[in-house]
């Protein structure tokens, strides 16, 4: 029973391979094998494990865990690893266990005859570290800090101090300290007095050091590396011990600045203390309500005067001041949330669970979304200790204190936290029972602990995340094969494609799996033999981006790794049972195919390295895809019976361009956007507006109300001669008008100018499009791209092709956005050619669509 582990922290792929023994509990090292990689991780990983695994005679079947380092280090490196990690045990069905890349290290020193205080300094760019102190002996290794990261100079201030202040440890004599950790080869002269650097060579992660890591946690019953239930690869994510910049920068304005001070994000708006205004500044306005008309935010400055008010309602002689509240925000360990809502939209339900509150007077009402709640956490030594969770009398019952310390949790996981405390007052029953359902446990009393003499219980227990279907998001399954199915019933005698061979099963080969991660969408399908989508899943972020009012790439790449192992397995569950058959995995496809390029590249290495470990593990085929060729192909799903040439007209968040599709696989581009895309230029003008993220559909109800000739927008390039764009003279048009109308004291008609911004963009998509189709003679005009969604533009185009004699093909709205259906169908074709990647495959931030892949 093997063991594979690998780890792509930093600059050097580690692997390592153990053969385990379950009575001992021990792994006995098979090989270790560490290359540098040079930003060629996800390039070079994969091939170096078959050499590796090929040179001591290992068949992948007879893996029976695989161990992957967690990090903390390189975002990019770790995400590589950890990728690969989930498809790789996904497709092996065995267990996945992650290792902390700092651990490997101290362990792999360990094992070289290191003894005494060690220090591990990693890289975390940026003039950052990430400093964790060990003691080593012949028994092992202890870990004495948890994962954070800290300016370079101030870690080599503490360390240079004794290491007395590093959370607040004993002090370490520094002449007998060991150094190592890739922070070394940047700032060795800095840390040059903080003890003895060690040989390069045992710098950083090794395989040899990653199973004495995992065999330390299985001797000590944290892990076990043969239970595959208990280590669903789903589960395991990567070191991370910060938020991203995006929040990071977030939780900075909010601490300092008022909201309630700003319109509508542009230069009117009134100035902040900090710097001027932007459109940037009502992000946080840009979360949208749930369900029940309860909105979630982080808790910002505007608001605590309101936080202590209800502090005094619901906390009695334990309420903090304002001052206090005000203290907490801008603390980097700290993690505080508040909700938003209507006392009336929160009429009693059935009890779901109780917060901890006490009865008070509902708050009397305007309109105006007030607070309803807010819960706060400080993130120490892994464990985030919930300060404060408060909830309005007139808002029990609602799971706000739930959904308060779920996204505490969420945050306080970001920054390395494993564990949750709190403390709570022994008569509270109602919280208690709260607790207890989120796993936490009592630990003990704090004997009048409360300012009144009442006792305190002292609970802990695991994060309470949110429970949702994947990674926080609500799944939207079969919109895309349902729209497929029905188109094909409607064409039940249009001719089929011809078949591969069927099974008993009624499995048309071949049969392929999808993966789409270009940006904000984590989804997969499956595809048979006759082209028809036998499952499409969709996990969307766009809650977790819409209150940056635009996607955040750092955070997208965070969700992907969240939900990708979900969204292919719930795919699997899907098409088993439009098969009708129990159960289907990674062995039963014919190949694994992913969007390769174009999109964000942090999203995209996800979904590559995903695809990649489980095209390996099950040894199948491995397809790249271009995620434009993919939305080319979306129009197969509302018309099976489409084929070229034709002219398509491409309009998304990031592309606007006009493709002449000659035939599959011959693609010229005829003209595309200078600048913004028209999906780009939708969600500034709605930004600027004010209505939220995603701009296109907020704009498109609007500008039904309104009047397109109300305003008149410029049509940028209209009369060029050529089929490029400019989309970002419009934009700009459109935030001048709004300036000028406020100054001036004007309410703006937001329906008109919806209306109008739309229509300015209709009537030159448009005109391009009659130009391409003059151009090429094409017989079809089809439509492709998450704008390809927008009424307006899909009447529009109907007329034209209507007036000019052409066929207009469009896909079904639920196709329109990225999805993995379209992606399948590509790949569907790939695999006909005999078109497969090589495992050194890598995804790509850029790729020209004219030039075949």
């Amino acid at each position: 029973m093997y063991v594979l582990a690998f780890d792509t922290a930093n600059e050097v792929i580690a692997i390592g391979v153990g053969i385990m023994n379950p009575e001992s509990r021990s792994i006995a090292l098979v090989a270790s094998s560490e290359v540098a990689a040079r930003r060629a991780s996800n390039t070079q990983l994969l091939p170096r494990i078959d050499a590796v695994l090929a040179e001591h005679e290992i068949r992948r079947e007879d893996i029976a865990c695989v161990a992957v380092g967690r990090g903390p280090g390189s975002f990019t490196g770790v995400r590589i690893a950890m990728a690969t990690a989930k498809g790789s045990a996904s497709a092996l069905g065995v267990g996945l266990i992650g290792v902390s890349s700092l651990d490997a290290v101290a362990w792999n020193v360990q094992a070289a005859g290191g003894r005494g205080p060690l220090v591990v300094v990693a890289d975390a760019m940026r003039k950052e570290v990430y400093p964790v102190r060990y003691a080593l002996d012949e028994e092992g290794v202890e870990r004495l800090d948890s994962d954070r990261v800290v300016k370079a100079e101030d870690a080599a201030r503490e360390l240079a101090r004794g290491g007395d202040s590093l959370h607040g440890c004993a002090r370490q004599q520094n002449a007998a300290r060991l150094l190592c950790g890739d922070a070394l080869k940047k700032y060795g002269e800095l840390f040059a007095g903080c003890g003895a650097a060690l040989n390069p060579e045992l710098w950083t992660p090794t395989g040899r050091g990653l199973l004495l890591a995992l065999q330390a946690a299985w001797r000590v019953g944290e892990v076990d590396p043969l239970d595959a239930q208990r280590h669903d690869p789903a589960f395991v994510l990567p070191v991370y011990t910060r938020l991203s910049d995006a929040e990071e920068n977030e939780r900075i304005r909010l601490a300092k600045n008022d909201p309630k001070n700003l319109v509508a994000g542009v230069q009117d708006a009134a100035p902040r203390r900090d710097q001027r205004a932007s459109m940037h500044d009502t992000a946080i306005l840009n979360a949208r309500p749930d369900t029940q008309g309860i909105t979630y935010k982080p808790l910002d400055a505007a608001h605590v005067a309101d936080v202590a008010a209800l502090e005094a309602r619901v906390m009695g002689s334990d309420a903090w001041s304002a001052a206090l509240v005000a203290d907490e925000l801008p603390r980097g360990d700290r993690a505080w949330w508040a909700a938003y809502g209507v006392p009336t939209t929160c009429r009693p339900l059935e009890a779901s669970g109780n917060e901890e509150i006490v009865e008070g007077s509902p708050l009397s009402g305007s309109s105006d979304e007030i607070l309803l709640g807010y819960a706060g956490g400080w993130i120490v030594d892994g464990q985030v200790q919930i300060l404060k969770v408060g909830v309005d009398p007139s808002a029990r019952r609602h799971g706000i204190a739930r959904g308060l310390l779920a996204r505490v949790a969420a945050d306080a996981r970001d920054l390395g936290a494993q564990t949750c405390s709190l403390e709570v007052r022994v008569r509270n029953t109602g919280a208690q029972a709260l607790y207890e359902a989120l796993g936490l446990h009592v630990l003990g009393t704090r004997p009048h602990y409360y300012s009144d003499g009442e006792d305190a219980l002292i609970l802990e227990g695991p994060l309470p995340l949110a429970q949702h279907d994947v990674a926080g998001m609500e799944l939207k399954v079969g919109e895309t094969s349902e729209d497929a199915r029905a188109v094909r019933e409607k064409q039940a005698d249009a001719p089929r494609e011809a078949s591969g061979e069927t099974q008993a099963s009624g499995m048309r080969r071949p049969l392929i799996l999808a993966i789409e991660s270009s940006c904000d969408e984590t989804a997969a399908a499956l595809v048979d033999g006759n082209g028809a989508l036998l499952a499409d899943v969709v996990a969307s972020q766009v809650d977790f981006h819409a209150r940056f009012g635009g996607v955040v790439p750092e955070i997208a790449s965070r969700k992907h790794i969240e939900a990708i192992c979900g969204v292919c397995d719930e795919c699997f569950d899907v098409a088993a049972t439009t098969l009708a058959v129990p159960k289907l995995t990674w062995e039963d496809l014919d190949a694994v195919a992913v969007t390769y390029a174009p999109g964000l590249v942090g999203a995209l290495v996800v979904g590559v390295a995903f695809a990649k470990g489980a095209a390996w593990a099950a040894d199948k085929p491995f397809i790249g895809v271009h995620h434009l060729e993919g939305h080319l192909y979306a129009n197969k799903i509302g018309a099976p019976d489409f084929a070229p040439p034709a002219v398509v007209s491409l309009v998304s968040g990031g592309n606007t361009l006009l493709v002449h599709v000659k035939d599959w696989g011959d693609y010229e581009t005829l003209g595309a956007t200078i600048d913004d895309a028209v999906g780009e230029a939708f969600d500034k003008v709605a930004k600027a507006l004010g209505l939220g993220y995603p701009g296109g559909p907020a704009i498109s109800r609007h500008a039904k109300e309104g009047d397109p000739d109300a305003i008149a927008f410029p049509r940028a390039m209209m009369h060029s001669g050529d089929l490029r764009f400019s989309l970002s003279g419009l934009k700009t048009a459109v935030v001048t008008y709004l300036n000028n109308e406020r100054a001036a004291g004007r309410e703006v008609d937001v329906a008109d100018v919806c209306a109008s911004f739309q229509q300015a963009v209709v009537d030159v998509q448009v005109k391009k499009a009659r130009m391409a189709l003059e151009q090429t003679g094409a017989p079809t005009f089809c439509l492709g791209g998450g704008v390809a969604a927008n009424p307006a533009l899909r009447d529009a185009y109907q007329a034209l092709c209507e007036q000019m004699g052409v066929r207009l093909v469009l896909p079904p709205f639920s196709a329109c956005g990225d999805n993995a259906g379209m992606i399948a169908l590509v790949a569907l074709d790939r695999y006909r050619q005999g078109r497969f990647f090589g495992l050194d495959a890598d995804a790509q931030a850029h790729a020209n669509l004219d030039e075949p892949y």
